[in-house]
């Protein structure tokens, strides 16, 4: 069994969203080491959920580290944080595992999701194409989150789109993972751009 490595929210009938606020869920995903984990502990204004393990050396023929060698963790089965966006608005965050061997958590975790954040690094991009590639096939509404690690090659949000084919329309953003000011934007981005989706599909049906 994975090990939680974080306690309980510290007030739970204080940090409790209150009853007549809405409530969305949204997930962050990516590839091994992108800076899920990351984000989401930057962002979320409680004790963020952790399950994270060393890394063995049993998984070292199934892991791969490559470009991130210094990593030293993974996640198992999922960060979990929060955020206000504003009042009355809360944001549920789920950071999905990034190995292949984990990947069969997503349909659990992706049931109920407004969206999600793909986080990409643009010294690895290929590692994001399985999330973009689940996400587009779903027509679960997504941004692609570049997080601009130190000593990267610059990418324009062009160039990213173009790199990884996709769909016109889908927002590219370039973000720290690790500033909480910069990973709200990217997750205010994210729910304005599933809420217009979300509209003109209801319009489209209804029309």
């Amino acid at each position: 069994m994975p090990t939680e490595h974080a306690d309980s929210p510290r007030d739970e009938s204080a940090e409790a969203a209150p009853n007549d606020a809405l409530a969305l869920k949204i997930l962050v995903a990516g590839g091994f080491g992108v800076g899920k984990t990351t984000l989401v502990g930057a962002v979320s204004e409680i004790r963020p959920l952790r399950t994270e393990e060393l890394l063995s050396e049993a998984g070292q023929s199934v892991d791969d580290t490559d470009g991130v060698a210094q990593k030293t963790t993974t996640t198992v089965a999922m960060d979990f944080g929060r955020i206000t966006i504003r009042s009355g608005l809360s944001l549920y965050l789920f950071g999905t595992p990034g190995q292949d061997r984990f990947w069969f958590l997503w349909d659990e975790l992706s049931q109920g999701a407004l969206g999600a954040v793909v986080l990409a690094d643009t010294r690895r991009l290929e590692d994001c194409f399985p999330a973009v590639d689940y996400f587009e096939h779903r027509k679960i509404p997504f941004v692609v989150a570049v997080n601009c690690f130190a000593g990267a090659r610059s990418y324009g949000e062009r160039d990213v789109s173009r790199a990884l084919d996709l769909d016109p329309g889908t927002p590219v953003v370039l973000c720290d993972a690790r500033d909480r000011d910069s990973g709200k934007e990217v997750l205010i981005r994210m729910v304005e751009y599933a809420g217009r989706m979300h509209t003109a599909r209801l319009l489209d049906s209804v029309g």
